[in-house]
């Protein structure tokens, strides 16, 4: 393919379309699973639960610190199945790619794709391309949907109970701001790295504990987002510790100077876990003996004398963290 950036014919179904097709995405995502002339595939999944998913991925820009957007949608679908309880096993991936884009940008995206489904183990096996005219997107948008196997017990929020503790798993922020900082909107720049990141062996250590309730990745709407959700679906509030929170010192900065709260920031390698008082210092331990869990920390607990998400200030203050309105960083995944 000689051409160096998309053109309308690249999403014509002719040659153009066919080249784009077997010299980038065949290329990179060959499997034997992948067959890129067929309109279904067959997959072939052990005894268990499925579950399925699915998610589309708008980030700007498509390549920041720590990622992409390619490395970002398998991250992204795989730890939606992983914070559910189940072993991701395939992948679909739909490609929307703008007129104009650099196909040297697009192969380094789809390269990296790949090699993230690889060192999670799970196959892309159905996919489709379409050329967006020019102006009509952001460069390239993709849609993933994700199967996977249930690896343990079911968890619900109905199980929660009042006095259980969450557990973050890593400091917070990190990849909302990264993704800021490689915009360079506010003439700010700096090293930090998104957190995007598999969640995989987070789950399976934490699904080892009959005491664990519940467990959700902090994506759009950060912490305070699913504390949001806890405390509707369990009508019990929840109380946190800022003093615990793990937050990186260049991300808390960063915050300071532009008047975001971390609380709200997008995690892309994050777990936040609820699980029974008795057993909570127990998987703490678990997942800070992981490399990915190294800087987990108990930030609060489930407390149903109380009607809000209510944080106790680093100034022994208390603040009620509101549900979430405006988006504080729009196209962060």
């Amino acid at each position: 393919m000689q051409d160096t950036h998309i053109s309308l014919a690249h999403g014509n179904g002719g040659r153009y379309m066919r080249e784009l097709i077997e010299e980038i995405f065949a290329r990179h995502l060959a499997n034997p699973d992948l067959d890129v002339h067929a309109d279904a595939v067959p997959i072939t999944l052990e005894d268990g639960e499925v579950l399925f998913t699915t998610d589309g991925f708008t980030v700007q820009p498509l390549e920041f610190p720590g990622g992409n957007i390619g490395s970002l949608a398998v991250h992204g679908t795989t730890n939606d199945l992983a914070v559910a309880g189940a072993i991701p096993k395939y992948l679909s991936l739909n490609a929307f790619i703008e007129e104009g884009m650099e196909i040297a940008t697009l192969e380094r995206i789809i390269e990296t794709l790949a090699v993230t489904a690889a060192e999670i183990g799970v196959k892309v096996v159905a996919g489709d391309t379409k050329v967006l005219r020019r102006g009509e997107g952001g460069g390239l948008y993709l849609a993933t949907t994700g199967v996977g196997v249930r690896n343990g017990n079911v968890m619900s929020m109905k199980n929660i109970r009042h006095g259980d503790v969450l557990i973050v798993s890593g400091p917070v922020g990190d990849h909302g701001i990264a993704v800021m900082l490689a915009r360079e909107e506010f003439g700010l720049r700096g090293d930090i790295q998104s957190d995007a990141a598999s969640v995989l062996n987070l789950t399976t250590a934490a699904m080892k504990y009959d005491g664990l309730r519940f467990m959700r990745d902090p994506t759009r709407g950060g912490i305070a987002t699913v504390c949001s959700e806890l405390q509707r679906a369990t009508g019990m509030g929840v109380r946190l510790q800022q003093a615990d929170l793990p937050v990186r010192d260049p991300v808390q900065s960063v915050c300071d100077m532009l008047g975001y709260d971390p609380m709200y920031l997008a995690c892309e390698g994050r777990v936040v876990a609820v699980v029974d008082a008795a057993q909570a210092q127990a998987l703490l331990q678990t997942w800070q003996g992981l490399e990915e869990g190294a800087g987990a920390a108990i930030i609060g607990n489930i407390d149903s004398d109380i009607a809000h998400v209510l944080m106790t200030t680093d100034i022994g203050g208390e603040r009620i963290l509101e549900e979430l309105e405006d988006d504080p960083l729009p196209r962060i995944c």
